[in-house]
Parts: structure tokens; C-alpha cells; sequence
């Protein structure tokens, strides 16, 4: 009997999760394609190469020796071609692979729209191997790129910041929105942030559209040109930072369904019932719950490999995500959600919000009013722990026993100074 064979195009943390669970529910023969890396890494601790707290081999969770161990063929190409029925994919170098089922694990790429100059040199963004080594080319140091712009205002582009930053390169942020990364938060941890990156030294511009990316004879960058005031930015650097979208351009040509991301059911499944996708490129054809039908974030394409993997080996699983949490840093300031905290309140909603007369330190809840039910917790420059929210939310506690009991959700070290008496008073006193 031949041994049935598993293909996964992409080694990010969504397709090695399901090779990973996959050996362990079984013997199928497992291929993984990447023309990225030849081995798995974290793409989340990129920056911290660049500013010098790790060495590339750090990245790296597993020894080279495991994917020998594990009996997992590594193959660094990349596909150009899908065909369903075949059960097949071609390489750029030609080769072809048959598979008997298939899963496609893509992630994300930067967004472009089409500005002039984009794709000069010294244009890049900040989300493979290869976008760290060209930044490295591109800002090795303050002499080579007297300044970088920014383009976008979201978290590669606030990690891309730090970055450039730690090198003492100057930065000029060009965000579109009336503040930062305001499409996600309430104007409040909004505003915030704004105060909190340019205290850093960041040129942050709100309300900024880039133009068009100014090249000179050789086709590299040397200025950008700002839309709304003619202003020209000199610059060494342009990173593009404004988002991503699901990285499926191969698939296009194919019979497999696509919207902006690769179309799935609850079981990770395409349109064809041997082919999946999951991680960054996936796309939920109905929402769950107030989910986005494309998450470009670690831990549910870890979620999602393991769901996959699980259905393959003759146990067919729905992906289900549970409770809708993150996290992330802004320099050094670290922000937790658990829930849903909402950029705009939605009717019937309440909110709360306590900031620290001093510091950058804040939370906001959300609530539904009549009923007071807990809906959803931010926090930043308080660390909170994960289990505490996902069992209020598992419990449809009331926004009441939430800020009772918040002493439990505290993570800080033992010797930090807690913030409990003053969150609660001044919660009792917006219900007076």
C-alpha cells in the first residue's frame, strides 16, 4: 500500500504546526515547501536580530537535527502552480509534486497601492528573511541611511521604528489615520500612543498620505513626497508598513476559491476537499463571531495547524478559536486584549477607562449596559494574566465581579506597585 502523502507550502508557524501534529498522529509521509527560509523560525523575533538582542540562529525553535528525526522532507523552492484535479504542483525549477492531500500555508505579504517609486531600491517591507537581510543592506547604520520613512501606521511599522531607532537613524512616520493605529484602538490608548512614539524621537505625521517615492538615476529612492502639504522627506529608506494581505497569488489561476484570501469551512477546507488552507492566507467563508474572516496572527495559525492536522489523520476537527486575545509592544510600552474593546463603542455598549495620572499605563473594559456583562479588556503597561479574562468571558461574568476580583488578573512582578484601588475607585465613581 503506498504511503499516503501530505504537501505543505509554507514553513511558518501555521504549516509546521500541522507537520508537527501530524507525525504525531501518524506516519504519512510529510513534505514542506519554503523558498524563504530552509527552516522553521520566529517570525515574530525578527526585530530583535536587527537590534542586536539575538543572533538569526536563535530564531530557530528546533535543532536542524528534528526534521531529519521527524522524517520530514524539507524542500526550498517555491510553487508557481496548483492543479487540483492532478493532485500536483509545480516548482520554479520545474519540478512537479504529487500529493494526496494538500495544505496550503502561504501567510501574508506587505500591501503596495500602486504608489510611483515602489518598487525602487531601498523600498521594502519588513516580514520575511529576505526583508531582514535587505534592511540590513538598505540601514546598516546612521551614516548609510541618514533617514527612513514609514509608510502605514500599524505594528510592523511601529516594530520597523524601534528598530531603525536603536540604530540612532532618524524616522519619519507617515500614518493616514487621525491617530495611531486608531481602526483598532478607542481614541484614548489612541492618543496615547501617539504621545508615547514621539517621545522616542519619532517624526510621527497624522493624518499623512504618501504621494509617490521620489528615484534617482539608478532607480533608488531619495526622497518621498507627502500629499496632503507638496512637503519632499529626503530619505535613504522607505519602509512600506500599511498592512498585509494573504500571499496566494499562485492559487489565482487555479480552481480553487479565493476571495482576498483563500476561501474555508470550519474544517480549514477549500473547495475541493483534499486541499486546505490555513494561517494568513486562510479566509473563514462565515465570520466567527466578531472575528475578522482573515487573522494574520501567530497563535490562531498555530490553532489552525493543529485543527488541520487532526482532520487529516482521520479525525475531523472545526476550527474553533475561542476568545478573541493579543498582544504587542510598542517600544516599551506592553499592551494586552482579551475580548472585544471596540476603536468605536457599539449600541448598547459601555465603556470604562483609567489612565495613570503619570505614566503610560491604562486600561480600558467594555460592557454591555443593561445586562453588565463583561465583554472585553485592554491594557497597556499592565501585564494581566490570560486565564483570568478567558474565565470571566467563559463565565458571562458581570463588568462588577471583573473589577472586584482584578487583584487575580494581576501578572506584574511581585515587588511592582499594583494599580487595583485606584481602577476600582474610579470605577465606582463613573456608576455614581
Amino acid at each position: 500500500m503506498t504511503q499516503e502523502h501530505i504537501v505543505i507550502i509554507g514553513n511558518g508557524i501555521a504549516g509546521v504546526t500541522a507537520a508537527r501534529h501530524i507525525r504525531k498522529l501518524s506516519d504519512k509521509k510529510v513534505t514542506i515547501i519554503s523558498s524563504e527560509s530552509e527552516y522553521f523560525f520566529s517570525r515574530t523575533a525578527l526585530m530583535y536580530v536587527y537590534m542586536g538582542h539575538m543572533k538569526w540562529q536563535h530564531l530557530k525553535p528546533y535543532e536542524d537535527h528534528f526534521w531529519r528525526k521527524n522524517n520530514f522532507n524539507l524542500v526550498q523552492d517555491h510553487v508557481i502552480d496548483i492543479f487540483p484535479e492532478q493532485h500536483q504542483i509545480e516548482l520554479r525549477s520545474k519540478r512537479k509534486i504529487h500529493f494526496d492531500q494538500l495544505i496550503i500555508a502561504t501567510g501574508s505579504k506587505p500591501n503596495k497601492f500602486g504608489w510611483p517609486g515602489e518598487n525602487a531600491n531601498g523600498v521594502q517591507g519588513l516580514y520575511s528573511k529576505q526583508d531582514l537581510e535587505l534592511l540590513e543592506k538598505n540601514a546598516p547604520d546612521n551614516k548609510t541611511c541618514r533617514r527612513a520613512v514609514i509608510v502605514g501606521g500599524g505594528l510592523i511599522g511601529v516594530e520597523l521604528a524601534e528598530m531603525l531607532h536603536t540604530r540612532k537613524i532618524p524616522v519619519t512616520f507617515l500614518v493616514r489615520e487621525s491617530n495611531f493605529w486608531n481602526n483598532v484602538l478607542p481614541d484614548e490608548e489612541a492618543k496615547m500612543l501617539n504621545k508615547h512614539i514621539k517621545s522616542h524621537g519619532i517624526d510621527l505625521r497624522l493624518n499623512t498620505n504618501l504621494e509617490k517615492i521620489l528615484v534617482d538615476e539608478n532607480n533608488r529612492v531619495y526622497a518621498v513626497k507627502v500629499k496632503e502639504s507638496d512637503e519632499i522627506i529626503n530619505c535613504d529608506l522607505v519602509g512600506l508598513t500599511a498592512g498585509v494581505s494573504p500571499n496566494i497569488e499562485f492559487v489565482k489561476d487555479s480552481k480553487i476559491e479565493t476571495n482576498r484570501g483563500i476561501l474555508v469551512n470550519r474544517y480549514l477546507q477549500t473547495n475541493y476537499k483534499h486541499i486546505y488552507a490555513i494561517g494568513d492566507c486562510a479566509e473563514q467563508r462565515e465570520n466567527i463571531g466578531y472575528r475578522k474572516p482573515i487573522e494574520a496572527v501567530w497563535y490562531t495559525g498555530r490553532m489552525m495547524g493543529e485543527t488541520v492536522a487532526q482532520t487529516i489523520c482521520g479525525k475531523p476537527m472545526h476550527y474553533n478559536p475561542g476568545h478573541w486575545f493579543n498582544s504587542a509592544k510598542f517600544f516599551d510600552i506592553e499592551y494586552q486584549t482579551y475580548g472585544w474593546v471596540f476603536n468605536q463603542p457599539k449600541e448598547g455598549h459601555e465603556h470604562f477607562f483609567w489612565k495613570h495620572p503619570e505614566k503610560d499605563i491604562c486600561i480600558h473594559i467594555n460592557y454591555e449596559k443593561r445586562s453588565r456583562k463583561f465583554i472585553g479588556f485592554n491594557t497597556f503597561g499592565i501585564r494581566m494574566r490570560h486565564v483570568f479574562f478567558n474565565q470571566c468571558l467563559d463565565a458571562s461574568a458581570t463588568v462588577d465581579d471583573v473589577v472586584k476580583h482584578l487583584h487575580l488578573a494581576n501578572f506584574d512582578p511581585e515587588l511592582y506597585k499594583t494599580y487595583e484601588k485606584s481602577i476600582q475607585q474610579a470605577f465606582k465613581t463613573q456608576q455614581i
